[in-house]
This record gives structure tokens, C-alpha cells and sequence, in this order.
């Protein structure tokens, strides 16, 4: 029997090196631990996740070659530098804010590396890059210190950060699935590393997060710094509205003005004006057209059944891991910023309704994910900003953006700046999607374009031809 658990360690540890001698495996600010720690339960589990799944995204990348291959190795590095975190915490203390940060700096170098990549215009892989970059926010899970340190539990983490991978994986397996069968392999490999493979180690080992020694050494004692300014956990009040430039004053003196009088519209006016008043000869029971003996039953009130309301989760609008700001379920919020950000950095919008957000600054990605008569102004995106599963929102782009997305979206109403006209706009599945752009001077009003949203084939020369359907009227 100890035969072959040591014969199965020794293969496990094998195949771990193999993949890491390719990638260039760091151990910048890991220490030494100094303890044979290869008998552990989690950690045998943690090499079996990347003996069963990683090794199936390393195989297929190899097909591929290229950059493709190249991601792979930084993706499979992040994983291995998550190993040798894990083995530390055994053996250390729980750190500070501070420490925690320091502690998962060599697991955010090899993140920062991937973004990098992603960053890079025009590449043929771009899906390929935002799906390793947006799938490595998952291993952040190893942070989770409780309620109140920002993030879901490890595994509701590492769920949503999947969420918002999936729609670039969607993509490769769309764009690939007649090409090459190899970029499939990749795209569904790559999912089944995440679920169901780090979802159920973390479920299987760290339900409720790391679990760090008490007795153990110290963590890293860093100096203390004064928090930067703008910090998410407490960002300055802004403005009440960011459609005019007029001062801010009340609601109920200043209406709205611009892209937020959607918002206005909607919850202002009284409900039941204009409605006819039921006077008693229109009763059904005053009525002489009408026979028959109404039962007492009949007669009385009956009872609407309780229904249960969705769940939300907390309301967020955070930085995590110094790459990813987080604004979720925010309800009525009309000031939302996100003022301390840079190129490296996305921002995920996710479960919203009826709240306006305003990013101040060039950021890396925008994603708008499952809100309702949201809004949304940003200046610069480096690589795109998408629209998901949404329903009646509005973006102002105050700067330039390469590409535009919206899908499975009802209602969308796009504002381009002259810097953005040539961005690439991509629909699918959605209805109602309008573009505005400036007029002719600074004095014009808006021109309004609506995106087709029918269309027709016809075929031709042993294929179909595709075309927007054209309509004329008298």
C-alpha cells in the first residue's frame, strides 16, 4: 500500500515539473518552508487537479504553438505559484491586510503577465488572452479571509470569476468550432480546469477558505502605508449627475437632463392617472346581461400567494487583486465613479439596476453583465467594451474604444464619441440597439442609427449570402 502511494506521489510530482520547466516556474518572495509537506491531502489533491485538467489545456495549447501555447505556460505558471502559496500557509500565521498583500504578490506578477497579453490590439488570439486573463481572477479564492474581506466565498469565487471567462471561451469555440478542432480542445479544456476542477478541490479542501497556522512562523512584515487616495472601500462622494454640467441640486428642483432622463421617466408620474373610473352600473353584479347566482365563495377576497424574490447578492464596488474592479448589485445608485484606475485594470459590472457608473480613466476591458436600465460614461478602453444579457442600458463613450459588443441584450442605446467612430461594433441576439453619434458641429443634435436586427439569405453559388433586411416606406 505505501508502495504505491509513494510511487503515485512520485508520478504526480513528475508531471507537475514537466509542465513547470517549460514555463519558468517562480519562487520570487516564497521562502523555503523547509517541510516535506508531499503526504499532504490537499496538496496530493492539488497535483491531481493539474495531472486530470491543466495537463489537458497544456496538450491542446501544445497542438496549437504560437501564442497560444505561450499564455498556457504563464496560466499553468499561476497555478504552480498557487501551489507553493498553499503549502506556505500551512506553515504561517494569518497576515494582515498588508502581509496579504505581499504574500500574494508572486500569484499577481504571473496574473499581470497574462494581462499583458490580453492588452495587445489586433491579435488573432485576443479571445485565447482574455480567456486565460479573465479565468486566473478565479485562483483569488486563496484570499478569502472571511465576510467581510471583499470576496465570495472560495467557492461562489471561483463560480462568477468563470462567468465572466465563459464569454470569451464562447467565442474561441464559435470562431474555431469548423476551423480547428485543436482551439475547441482548448476552450473546453480550459473550463473543465476551473469547473469543474478548481470548484471542487476548493469545495473538497477549503469550503470556507484558507486555513492558516496559528502557531505557525509570521507573515511578511511589510512597512505600513498610508491607503492611496480614491481607495474602493471608500471612494469620495461625487457628483449627483454626470449628463450635465450644471451644479448639482436636488431632484426634485432640477430634472434630469441627457442619457439619465430614462431613468427619470420611469420612476416619475403618478401610475394611475388616466385611468376610467368603474361606476356602479358597470359592476357585474348590477349588470342585467348577466345570469346566474354568484357563489359566497366566489365573493370573497382571494388571497395572492407570497412570492418569493430573487436573490441579491451584496452590493460591491471594489478593486480585487489590483486588477479587477468588481461593481455588483448596485440598485438605484446614480453616482457611482471608479476614479483610480489604469490600463492594466477591467472593470466587471455585474446584477445592476437602475444606477449610473462613471469611469474616470483608461481601463483595460469594460463588461456589462445581467443589468437593468443601467448607465454607463467612460473615457478610453485599450481592449473592449461588452454588453451581456442585459436589458434598456446606455453607454457614452467620451474617448475611443477599438471594439464594441453587445449580446443577448434588449435595448441599447450607444453614444460614440468622434474618437470612437471607427470602433468595430459586434451584435448578436439582441433587439433594439441604436447608435448615436455627434452631428456635424459642436451645435448639432445627435444622430441616432439603428443597428439591423433582421436580416436575409439568399442563396447563391453553393452558398448562403447574408444581408441586412432594407425597408422602404411610402
Amino acid at each position: 500500500m505505501e508502495a504505491k502511494l509513494v510511487e503515485r506521489l512520485e508520478a504526480a510530482v513528475e508531471r507537475l515539473e514537466a509542465l513547470g520547466a517549460g514555463v519558468g516556474v517562480s519562487s520570487r518572495g516564497l521562502p523555503d518552508i523547509g517541510v516535506d509537506m508531499s503526504s499532504d491531502p490537499s496538496i496530493i489533491a492539488f497535483d491531481d487537479l493539474i495531472d486530470q485538467y491543466a495537463a489537458k489545456v497544456s496538450d491542446a495549447a501544445e497542438k496549437i504553438g504560437g501564442q497560444v501555447l505561450d499564455v498556457t505556460k504563464l496560466l499553468l505558471e499561476a497555478f504552480s505559484v498557487q501551489k507553493q502559496l498553499l503549502k506556505e500557509i500551512k506553515q504561517t500565521q494569518k497576515p494582515d491586510m498588508v502581509g496579504m498583500a505581499e504574500f500574494l504578490k508572486p500569484l499577481n506578477e504571473v496574473i499581470m503577465k497574462v494581462t499583458a497579453k490580453a492588452e495587445q490590439r489586433g491579435s488573432e488570439f485576443f479571445n485565447h488572452f482574455k480567456s486565460a486573463g479573465e479565468s486566473l481572477s478565479a485562483l483569488a479564492w486563496i484570499a478569502y479571509t472571511g465576510k467581510d474581506c471583499g470576496l465570495s466565498m472560495p467557492i461562489a469565487h471561483v463560480e462568477e470569476s468563470w462567468q465572466a471567462t465563459e464569454f470569451y471561451t464562447n467565442k474561441v469555440l464559435m470562431e474555431y468550432k469548423s476551423k480547428d478542432p485543436n482551439h475547441v480542445e482548448w476552450a473546453k479544456a480550459l473550463k473543465e480546469l476551473y469547473l469543474p476542477g478548481l470548484r471542487d478541490y476548493v469545495k473538497s479542501h477549503y469550503p470556507l477558505g484558507p486555513v492558516w497556522n496559528a502557531s505557525g512562523k509570521k507573515a511578511y512584515a511589510a512597512p505600513l502605508k498610508a491607503p492611496p487616495p480614491g481607495a474602493p472601500a471608500a471612494p469620495c462622494p461625487p457628483p449627483s449627475s454626470y449628463f450635465s454640467s450644471e451644479s448639482s441640486k436636488p431632484s426634485s428642483s432640477q430634472p434630469k437632463q441627457g442619457l439619465s432622463a430614462i431613468f427619470q421617466e420611469i420612476n416619475s408620474g403618478d401610475v394611475t392617472a388616466g385611468l376610467r373610473k368603474v361606476t356602479d352600473d358597470m359592476k357585474s353584479k348590477n349588470r342585467t346581461d348577466r345570469s346566474g347566482v354568484v357563489s359566497t365563495s366566489e365573493k370573497r377576497p382571494r388571497s395572492i400567494p407570497a412570492t418569493t424574490a430573487p436573490k441579491v447578492g451584496p452590493p460591491k464596488l471594489e478593486l480585487q487583486m489590483g486588477r479587477k474592479w468588481a461593481v455588483e448589485n448596485q440598485i438605484g445608485i446614480k453616482n457611482l465613479v471608479i476614479d483610480d484606475c489604469d490600463a492594466k485594470q477591467s472593470v466587471y459590472v455585474f446584477g445592476c439596476k437602475d444606477s449610473v457608473l462613471q469611469i474616470q480613466g483608461k481601463v483595460n476591458n469594460i463588461t456589462l453583465d445581467k443589468c437593468t436600465k443601467m448607465g454607463v460614461i467612460f473615457k478610453d478602453v485599450v481592449a473592449a467594451f461588452e454588453i451581456v444579457n442585459c436589458n434598456g442600458v446606455e453607454a457614452q463613450c467620451q474617448g475611443f474604444a477599438p471594439t464594441i459588443s453587445v449580446d443577448n441584450t434588449s435595448g441599447a442605446q450607444l453614444y460614440l464619441s468622434k474618437d470612437s467612430l471607427d470602433a468595430s461594433i459586434t451584435t448578436a441576439k439582441s433587439v433594439d440597439v441604436n447608435v448615436l453619434v455627434p452631428g456635424a458641429d459642436s451645435n448639432s443634435d445627435w444622430v441616432e442609427h439603428p443597428l439591423p436586427q433582421q436580416y436575409i439569405h439568399v442563396y447563391k453559388n453553393g452558398q448562403f449570402e447574408t444581408g441586412p433586411v432594407s425597408h422602404s416606406g411610402a
